[in-house]
């Protein structure tokens, strides 16, 4: 994936925004374990609801880089879901970090995937050929961004683009998800806080921020002009995969 005209000038338009305090109720971690793996086990299903129909359209056109793409995500959200029946069984796992480092991969291939769960029609895919290739954990990053654009699926316009972007920005990597929704106290109190809500607004968010933290990074919002919301992912940069 190489960049093209518009990711400059999507980085220009960035806009942070400070998040809002919010609810800072301690929740019980069996309650939260529950809560957590419920959500994580909606995910997963979505996304391959999504890929079946998605293989099943006869109205989409879909490249030979898209089945791969579709193939490759069925066959990883298979085994996250695989791995969440474990963890429920044994009690553990969502939160737990992994006793070993993950494998890393190149990000296009995690982004290549992500991607495929847009409709082509409103998919805008961008990154330089240095971000492509920096090395991320697999499983986090996958679930990371698989999380982000299924909210932007769920909570952008029906019709909206949503774009997944990806550059170098100093010392770090910046991947962005994009959609054309508006930014709302709800997004910032999910960005905020310390513990999850009750029931299931903003878990998504939260688990994602818990994910990128573990390896060193953050999760910040920005306003698009002239309309919009991108959720960034910064990571610390690793040494490139050839």
């Amino acid at each position: 994936m190489r960049v093209r005209h518009g990711l400059r000038d999507l980085l220009r338009g960035l806009r942070p925004i400070e998040p809002i305090s919010g609810d800072r109720r301690p929740v019980a971690d069996s309650e939260l374990l529950l809560r957590v793996l419920c959500h994580e086990f909606r995910t997963p299903i979505s996304t391959l609801t999504s890929l079946t129909r998605a293989l099943a359209d006869e109205r989409r056109e879909l490249t030979s880089e898209d089945r791969r793409a579709i193939t490759e995500l069925a066959r990883d959200q298979a085994a996250h879901l695989q791995s969440l029946l474990r963890d429920a069984t044994a009690g553990t796992g969502v939160l737990t970090p992994a006793p070993q480092p993950e494998p890393a991969v190149a990000l296009a291939g995690i982004l290549r995937e992500a991607a495929a769960l847009v409709p082509v029609g409103r998919r805008r895919a961008r990154a330089t050929r240095r971000a492509a290739s920096c090395p991320v954990p697999a499983g986090r990053t996958r679930q990371v961004l698989v999380n982000l654009v299924e909210n932007a699926l769920r909570h952008g316009p029906p019709d909206g683009q949503v774009g997944l972007y990806a550059t170098v920005r100093g010392p770090g990597l910046s991947i962005l998800v994009t959609d054309e929704g508006r930014v709302d106290d709800a997004l910032l109190v999910a960005l905020r806080r310390p513990v999850p809500a009750v029931g299931m607004s903003g878990l998504g968010l939260w688990i994602a921020r818990q994910l990128v933290a573990t390896d060193g990074g953050a999760l910040r919002a920005h306003r698009l002009r002239p309309r919009g919301v991108a959720l960034e992912v910064l990571l610390p940069m690793a040494r490139p995969v050839r």
